[in-house]
């Protein structure tokens, strides 16, 4: 199915991965939607995994990017929240039932028809395509505003890494000064646990595989202390410290020694996913009460609350700009953790419909 409106953005073709200049169509704009041109787009981990295929759920032509913004350029006429030069994003989700327990709760990500905001069934039958694009039309009540004291490209990479951290901090009551919140792994996700910890005046530990880690955590990020979590001295000296964990990693690691960490009560919230299941024994849970959850991302109205107090604290993930065309390089330095933390692409000055 075509849509009326020409777009023009660069699109992954096969399971190579690699993206190339892709034309394509978007619906007209809604008496319900907001029409954005974008301007930024960062680039999560699971673009990387989408373009090539690695969760087995890809429809090619792929458009990624689900860490948008922009400036409104058109809006329906039901439209009440938003006008033409507002600046706001799209996250990780465009459409949800909106009549389910979770959508009722405010928590259209949990909602079992919402839809993605790339790759996925849209609810007209069409393929969604992401923010690697000129503009973008979405449902108003899937659009947030971005406050003018939030750098646009800042912006960008909270709609998915600031959410995904801030959602289960918020949940399982880590957020209360003077707790202790460890955080696990040290990239896009972690550093933004890291700050958002710090803006609730928490004490940080990071806890991460790699020595080289330990002075970027602590003098260039702000947590208050560092675990070498394959130094079992270290390990076995924190023991019993962490109220909370917030654990990002993606590769299969051990859980035992960070419930290790836990003081009793205690809670490792998963954010990361590894592809192959973790080994989990009970005894360590059932010594000390200890819960191990997950989270996925946060609903529409926490997002904007997470938005607005990032604005509020001065809370925003350290990036790196880049033009449309790196963007096959920035996936390669993606895949070796080379990037300090997040690339967002300069879409609104680099996007050339000639490229």
């Amino acid at each position: 199915m075509e849509h009326p409106r020409k777009a023009f953005g660069w699109a992954a073709r096969d399971s190579s991965g690699i993206l190339f200049p892709f034309n394509f169509s978007r619906r007209e704009t809604g008496e319900n939607d907001v029409t954005f041109k974008v301007l930024y787009c960062g680039i999560c981990h699971s673009d990387l995994h989408m373009v090539k295929n690695e969760w087995g759920n890809t429809t090619y032509p792929l458009v990624p990017g689900h860490e948008i913004v922009g400036i409104v350029t058109e809006v329906g006429s039901k439209v009440e929240k938003f006008k033409v030069g507002d600046k706001v994003g799209v996250g990780c989700m465009v459409q949800s039932c909106r009549k389910c327990q979770s959508c009722t709760d405010n928590l259209e990500n949990y909602c079992p028809q919402m839809v993605l905001t790339y790759g996925a069934n849209n609810i007209d039958g069409t393929i969604t395509y992401g923010g690697y694009s000129n503009f973008m039309v979405a449902d108003q009540h899937f659009v947030i505003r971005i406050p003018d004291a939030l750098p646009l490209d800042a912006a960008a990479p909270l709609l998915c890494a600031g959410i995904t951290v801030y959602s289960p901090i918020m949940y399982f009551g880590l957020n209360k000064p003077g707790l202790h919140l460890g955080v696990v792994g040290l990239g896009g996700l972690g550093h933004m646990a890291v700050k958002f910890g710090k803006a609730f005046g928490m004490k940080v530990t990071v806890i991460s595989t790699s020595p080289a880690k330990k002075n970027e955590a602590i003098q260039h990020l702000g947590s208050d202390s560092f675990l070498l979590s394959t130094d079992q001295h270290q390990m076995k000296g924190a023991m019993g410290t962490l109220d909370g964990i917030i654990d990002t990693v993606s590769a299969v690691h051990p859980l035992v020694p960070l419930l290790g960490l836990l003081k009793s009560h205690g809670k490792i919230v998963m954010v990361g996913a590894p592809e192959k299941p973790l080994e989990l024994p009970v005894f360590p849970l059932i010594m000390g009460r200890k819960l191990v959850a997950g989270s996925c991302i946060g609903g529409i109205q926490e997002t904007q609350e997470m938005i607005d107090f990032a604005a509020t604290h001065g809370v925003k993930p350290d990036i790196e700009v880049i033009p449309m065309d790196y963007v096959n390089t920035a996936m390669e330095r993606l895949l070796k953790a080379d990037v300090k933390y997040r690339f967002v692409i300069d879409i609104g000055n680099t996007l050339n419909p000639t490229s």
